[in-house]
């Protein structure tokens, strides 16, 4: 601000008050100007580099008429990294940004402030504004935008402080840059996120921006399932401007069509400000559109969908609104994480959700119930190519399960293989379970087992297998019934498939050999049966407890893991008074 104290006291009122009239109508030009210039930014990826070296400008960005015909003085870099106390990683960017320029201005030309500057920050405004941080938007760059137009300022504007507010911009700009496109969070393996991140070539990023000349579409760094939850961010943050959800606290337990409750009138006033209650309504009674509403609500949450006000209901309502807004924050901070362009065809498996759905043409076309890992084995968020469905799989039994579920009851008694078909190797080789003295056994076990293909195989009749790391892959079950319970954490880190027969018709639609007639003829057998997939198919496995579903529904889920909470204490470090704590 101290660099602007000569510009106020040599301007007059009148010539102040016209200036920001003018830039109020020109700011308003300049977003709808904006709005495709940011979008060419998003399209250069690679991984910035320092170097002490001369670097030479591309010349497929600038052209002669491109480069601003003012210079800084190279000098002013090292005192201005020091003032300011710039980190090392933004240094580089810097230094490589206007050693490529040949130190040549980016924000000014002889003009003065280019258009460019206001392009960039209107978008800089919208993310500090959706996003709650300040620290991409230091005082001197709105001071310079408030003053951008003034006449006064081309005459009086040293060039020390214009050296000043150009390097200034420069920092904010790979500052959000950093944010805004790839995340906050520094490294997401600590956060149990196994989908490796893309680094975006911010330098590549800004010379688009410079460099562009027309605007019409904003084009927002985010992939598209990024899209429709800031929306929602935008739409919570300003119902907690007007005083929040409404609190609702019935007279009356599992209040349920039919009840007249006082607290009536304020479940209707939430569910409106939702979108779930569609009716302007102002009744204490419990009507039809009522209980479709609360239906609804409770689809969204994840809940039983029996349109009764219940406690599980009742706590998803009278979550705060300051909490909602932070958990969808949350799930934007993932969101960038994923790659800007997704395949368009993905099968996706969102765990706190316990659903999988596929996308085609990047649309979602199906969806069904899966069961994934329990607290004490959790499915792994990552990404893997699907490449081979197995048709009557055998199984063979991880170690763990071996010495902590097996060998108790092989203790007791050998015959629990023979019942479940399990055979047991030695040096690959078929051993007689009764030869082996169990009772010596305790934390490890020289053998190997494995479960033959069967009604009862713990993977029923279709595996699908995406290579990893992680030993996870999707399945059949015998257990049909746990897709009948709302929390379908049960498996030991696998996951579960309700439909696996319609999936592997899916995948296979394409292949004449794999008509469903031919899977259902071997799946008749207990024949084992590989069969390749290509081109193979990604499979996404993700962590979402807040995202807006293919009918553009905003949805929210428990934090099965607690991965939220530990995001939440890398993101929102200064500010932890209120935490999400739910569990389910």
């Amino acid at each position: 601000m101290e660099v602007y104290s000569t510009y106020i006291l040599n301007s007059k009122a009148k010539e102040t008050s016209l200036a920001r009239k003018y830039l109020t109508i020109k700011l308003l030009s300049s977003y709808l100007i904006c709005l495709t210039i940011l979008g060419f930014a998003i399209t250069g990826c690679g991984k910035a580099k320092s170097s002490n070296k001369g670097i030479l400008p591309d010349s497929t960005i600038y052209s002669q008429e491109n480069y601003s015909p003012i210079s800084l003085d190279s000098s002013i870099l090292a005192s201005f990294y020091t003032k300011h106390k710039i980190e090392d990683s933004l240094k580089a960017y810097i230094t490589d940004f206007y050693t490529r320029r040949k130190y040549q201005y980016a924000w000014f030309d002889q003009n003065g402030i280019t258009e460019t500057c206001h392009i960039f920050y209107n978008q800089l405004q919208s993310y500090s504004s959706d996003f709650d941080d300040l620290s991409v938007n230091p005082k001197l760059v709105d001071s310079l935008i408030n003053f951008a137009h003034d006449e006064n300022e081309k005459k009086i504007l040293s060039e020390i402080d214009r050296q000043n507010i150009e390097l200034m911009l420069t920092t904010s700009y790979f500052r959000y840059a950093e944010k805004a496109f790839a995340g906050s969070a520094k490294s997401t393996f600590d956060l149990e996120w196994f989908i490796p991140r893309k680094k975006k070539n911010f330098q590549a990023l800004l010379d688009s921006m410079l460099s562009s000349n027309k605007a019409s579409v904003l084009q927002e760094p985010v992939n598209l399932f990024s899209k429709s939850l800031i929306i929602e961010l935008r739409k919570y943050k300003n119902i907690e401007k007007n005083g929040g959800l409404p609190f609702v606290n019935p007279t009356k337990k599992d209040l349920k069509l039919g009840d007249v409750d006082s607290n009536s009138y304020n479940l209707k006033r939430y569910l409106a400000l939702t979108g779930d209650l569609t009716t302007k309504d102002t009744s204490i009674g419990f009507d039809k559109n009522l209980e479709l509403a609360l239906k609804s609500f409770q689809k969204r949450h994840g809940l039983t969908e029996s349109g009764t006000l219940n406690i599980n209901t009742l706590a998803e309502l009278n979550t705060p609104t300051s909490l909602r807004i932070k958990q969808i924050m949350i799930n934007l901070e993932r969101l960038r994480w994923l790659p800007q362009e997704i395949e368009p065809n993905f099968i996706l498996v969102n765990i706190p959700e316990f659903k999988l759905h596929i996308f085609e043409n990047n649309k979602a076309i199906s969806e069904s119930k899966v069961v994934v890992g329990k607290q004490a084995n959790k499915t792994i968020v990552f990404k893997g190519e699907l490449s081979t469905i197995v048709l009557n799989p055998f199984w063979g039994i991880p170690q763990s399960i071996a010495v902590k579920e097996i060998l108790p009851k092989l203790k007791r008694s050998t015959s629990y293989l023979s019942r479940n078909n399990i055979e047991v190797f030695s040096n690959n080789k078929v051993i007689n379970p009764n030869t082996i003295s169990w009772g010596k056994y305790n934390k490890e076990l020289p053998f190997y087992f494995r479960q033959k293909p069967g009604i009862n195989n713990a993977l029923g009749k279709i595996k699908f297998l995406f290579p990893n790391n992680y030993s996870i892959y999707l399945h059949d079950t015998p257990s049909k019934g746990l897709f009948g319970e709302t929390n379908r954490a049960f498996s030991h880190g696998c996951i579960r498939v309700q439909n696996p027969k319609e999936l592997a018709t899916y995948i296979l639609r394409n292949d004449p050999k794999w008509t469903l007639q031919n899977i259902e003829s071997v799946l008749k057998t207990d024949t084992e049966k590989h069969i390749s997939i290509k081109p193979t198919l990604p499979v996404y496995i993700l962590y979402l407890t807040a995202w807006v579903d293919n009918s553009g529904q905003l949805n929210f889920r428990k934090d099965l893991y607690n991965f939220d909470k530990k995001l939440e204490l890398e993101i929102f470090a200064s500010e932890n008074n209120q935490t999400i704590d739910r569990k389910p």
